[in-house]
């Protein structure tokens, strides 16, 4: 640990370095190499994800679609007019009401379609959460940025109130010579 990082540790976090966990370590580390931390919030995402996650995040797309909902209607009402169209000229429909065989295959994509959509919202909360991690790490390098600048902002004005009070006492001393010597 260099004494930038112990500087930073100690009096702008308040804490021991070694104490940090390891996110705060990394901000503390990027801010003295002055480096940005900030990356793309998918880059991470779409790096990590196996092909049973892509598909369920596609499932879940499409299952919570207009597209779906419009399909999916199209679907059962044109399944009960056929059975009812097929009952009533034939007497004898593949379903008759009350459509067991649809409630069957309704209550099986029920099934399949709720784990799937769960895992995908699984994924999402653990994205959500790595982007809040790193949410908080760009904003405390942000913050702790501000503080040093108030340092530099602090000591440049100290600085510069040290170098006007020896321009005064300068001044005053030129003054008392000229009224010493102009009182002789």
């Amino acid at each position: 640990m260099t004494s930038r990082e112990h500087h930073i540790a100690e009096d702008l976090i308040g804490t021991q370095y070694e104490a940090m966990d390891e996110g705060t370590q990394r901000v503390v580390r990027q801010l003295t190499e002055r480096r940005h931390i900030s990356r793309h919030p998918s880059q991470k995402a779409s790096e990590t994800s196996d092909f049973g996650q892509r598909a369920a995040d596609a499932v879940a797309r499409f299952g919570g679609s207009w597209t779906f909902i419009f399909a999916f209607i199209f679907v059962l009402v044109a399944w009960v007019i056929l059975n009812s169209v097929i009952l009533l000229r034939y007497d004898s429909a593949f379903d008759p009401y009350p459509y067991i065989l649809l409630n069957l295959f309704l209550s099986m994509l029920a099934s399949i379609q709720a784990p799937i959509i769960l895992m995908s919202q699984n994924r999402e909360a653990e994205i959500d959460r790595g982007q809040a991690e790193h949410d908080y790490e760009v904003n405390l390098k942000a913050e702790l940025e501000i503080l040093l600048l108030h340092e530099k902002m602090d000591g440049l004005r100290n600085q510069q109130w040290q170098e006007l009070i020896q321009l005064q006492q300068q001044q005053i001393t030129l003054l008392e010579k000229l009224l010493v010597d102009k009182s002789k």
